[in-house]
């Protein structure tokens, strides 16, 4: 579990109130997921991965597994397995979490 008394800015499942990214990890917000807007982190915590599923989204054709809250189970997004696109090779192993389902603290 991640040191918070360090001060670092964090994201926290809307929800129940578990931090489930650094804002350190945040690579960008210029993506969409089911509910609207969502960021794109390098790493994620206090999170369940469920079962990888073959998804078509905007971008192309993907292997991702749902992310869940590991306190609460409220679903947040999904982490990328396998891009079938060689150009979306680089968002493998990332995850995608939406903007609905989080709150910041800093």
């Amino acid at each position: 579990m991640a040191d918070f008394s360090s001060g670092r800015p964090f994201f926290n499942c809307r929800n129940c109130q578990n931090p489930v990214a650094l804002r350190s990890d945040l690579l960008s917000k210029d993506y969409l997921g089911k509910s609207g807007p969502a960021y794109l982190f390098s790493h994620a915590m206090n999170i369940i991965v469920g079962q990888k599923e073959d998804r078509q989204l905007i971008t192309g054709l993907y292997t991702i597994a749902d992310i869940y809250c590991c306190n609460c189970g409220e679903v947040l997004g999904w982490k990328y397995l396998r891009s079938y696109d060689v150009r979306h090779k680089n968002k493998e192993g990332k995850f995608i979490i939406e903007r609905a389902r989080i709150s910041k603290e800093y």
